[in-house]
Formats: C-alpha cells, structure tokens, sequence
C-alpha cells in the first residue's frame, strides 16, 4: 500500500542543522552553559527527570543546592528546560527535562561533531553497493543500516514531487557547457537539475532564459514543468531556452517512487518513552501510513542531515525526533533515523550523512 500524504494543515517542526544559530537562541553563561549540558547529559542515559540532588552529584556542578535550583529556574523561564507531566514520562514528581526547544537549541549550538568507526563505514559501502542496481533495494538496505547501528528506526523513501507546486526557479551557470537549474517548491523543497548545455551559454543568457521560464512555468505543478519543457512549442521559439528545455528533458529522468520504507521498528518499542502502549500506538499508526514522514524527510538542505525535534504534536510524535538526509541528484527521496527526543544526534547526524551521501553517490552512478 502506498503511504497517504499528509494534511496540509498538519503543523510539523522545521529540520534544525548544526552550527546554524537562529536570532532567537538564548546566549547562555557558562554556568548555565555547564548545567544544561549536565543536564542533557543525564538525562540521555535513562529518560528520567534530572532534579537539583542528581545534579549535585556530579563532580564538575560543585554548587549547593540553592544555586542549581537557581540555574535551573533560569533554564526553565528560557523555555530550554520543562517539568514533565507525570504520566508522560512515567516517573513519579520532581525533577525536568530538555524541552523541545531545549533540545533543537542542543542540536544548533552545543552538539559536538562524532566520527564512526572504520568499520562502520567499510560495512556501509559494502552492503549498499550490492544492492546498487535496484532503487528500492538501495533504499531498503540503507534502512536496515541506518537502524542497526543507530538501534533506532530506520527509514528511507523515493518521493514523487510530481504534484508539488513550482514557486521558484534559477538557472546557475558551472562551467561553459553545465548550468545548475534549481527549481524552488511549495513547502521549502526544491528540485535539482545539473544540465549538460549543447551549445556554450553566457551567464547573460542564462539570466534571461531564468526569465522566460520563471513567466511560463511558475504556479504549475512540478510535473507540468517536466512535459513543457520537452514538448512546448512555444518555449522552444527561444533559442536559448531551447538549449536549456532540451538538457533539461535529457536530466530528468521520470520520478521514481516507493513507499516509506522502515526497519527496527523493535528498537522504539525498547525506549522507555515508549513502554506504555498508548504512547507506542500514534507512532506504530503513523508508520503504517508513512505521514508525516513521506513530506518531512525530503524537506530541508539536500545533501545534509538535518533533525526535526519533535515532529507534530497534533500527531502525538512529539516526543520524536527525526533525523532525516534529502537526498541530492536525479531521484527525489531521503534517508533518515526516528528516535526519541534524547537519541544521541551526534552519532545519529554522522551516520546519516554517511549512508545518505554514499546512497546519492550510488543513485547517481
């Protein structure tokens, strides 16, 4: 069954990417600094609420217990820390956790990059490039990797924008005969297209077949865009843009499509998050349709992971994350890692920037 598309009304969280601050993020001291860090840290291990006592405890937090109540309550009226609601987290009173905020701005500001083992990555390699020839084979052992080694859930798709809207296009010249055509979508997405030009074009021409092209084909459908450019008349009157419309129609190859495919669906079972089936069941329903899944893995920058911390809370997915790959070059897709809120995003970033990059590689081999 192929997987539903999700409502557009449903509001989904925007991927964050290391490294890129927003002008929202709080400037923390280095005491709160060293807290929240401590914080986030215990709280990884086991899922349960940190209080001020556990806090204590740790060597490098050597403050009484006013102060970190007083560093905690700070944290808190920035939005960074929450007091869980009992039976969510299933832990008797006290204590706080990172809140969705909290966690996204650990991501951008505070995570630390991690590398893989070699064997790791060997065996990434290995496995994937055996399946080379099949997409949905690819896809489908990339999910398998993904999950076994980050023991979370793995998951990978081909996704058809056919149907989406075209709202932008530009047209970037990369050597004498190769222009980058870049084709903006609804919902922050894009399409790109690496053109093998005929005939040489200035970066003047270009500009006016960006033109030409943004008057004809924007406010259509992405796949509207495809058949004009390889069969309207009117379009190939332009010189210029004929040579853009036929390297255009040779690159493009037909969408190629799967469904959401997944693997390790045990491992979320594991998280105690998720031990209380009523917790287990919006996540297992969500899977089974692929939404929001399917349009959030190919949001966001092609050719980088991005995280998006808890995903919909009108879908209770809010204590997931995802941490997805769009996948760059000729078939539109993604790869990526489902977990809880606290997964460890350093080695779950790294590992799917590998498998995303080498699956891409291979795709466009």
């Amino acid at each position: 069954m192929r997987a539903s598309r999700v409502p557009e009304s449903v509001a989904m969280s925007t991927p964050a990417i290391p490294g890129r601050l927003t002008p929202s993020d709080p400037q923390l001291s280095e005491r709160q600094r060293h807290v929240f860090a401590r914080l986030v840290a215990l709280h990884r291990r086991d899922a349960r609420p940190v209080s001020s006592e556990r806090l204590g405890r740790a060597p490098e937090l050597r403050r009484s217990g006013a102060a970190l109540r007083g560093t905690l309550a700070e944290l808190e009226e920035m939005h960074l820390l929450e007091r869980p609601r009992t039976r969510f987290h299933g832990y008797p009173g006290g204590g706080r956790v990172p809140s969705t905020t909290g966690w996204e701005y650990f991501v951008r500001v505070m995570l630390e990059p991690a590398a893989l083992p070699a064997e790791i990555e060997d065996a990434v390699a290995e496995r994937l490039s055996q399946s080379r020839h099949d997409v949905e084979r690819l896809l489908q052992e990339a999910s398998r990797l993904l999950a076994t080694f980050s023991r979370q859930l793995g998951l990978a798709l081909a996704a058809s924008l056919e149907d989406e809207a075209l709202v932008s296009l530009e047209l970037e010249p990369l050597g004498e005969r190769r222009a980058l055509l870049v084709l903006g979508l609804a919902g922050h997405r894009s399409r790109t297209l690496v053109l093998e030009l005929g005939t040489p074009l200035e970066r003047v021409a270009l500009e006016e077949v960006s033109r030409v092209l943004r008057e004809q084909l924007l406010g259509g459908t992405l796949a509207a865009a495809r058949e004009r450019l390889a069969s309207d008349s009117a379009l190939a009157r332009h010189s210029a843009v004929r040579i853009v419309a036929r390297a255009a129609s040779a690159s493009w190859r037909r969408p190629v499509e799967t469904p959401l495919l997944t693997a390790g669906v045990s491992h979320i079972a594991e998280q105690p998050e998720f031990a209380d089936g009523a917790r287990l069941t919006p996540v297992l329903r969500a899977l089974e349709s692929g939404s929001p899944f399917e349009r959030l893995m190919v949001s966001g920058l092609q050719g980088h992971a991005g995280v998006s911390v808890g995903i919909s809370t009108e879908l209770e997915l809010a204590g997931l994350s995802l941490v997805s790959f769009p996948l760059p070059g000729a078939v539109s897709g993604a790869v990526g890692v489902l977990g809880p809120l606290r997964m460890d995003y350093a080695t779950t970033i790294a590992l799917v920037d590998l498998v995303g990059a080498r699956v891409a590689d291979l795709l466009s081999a």
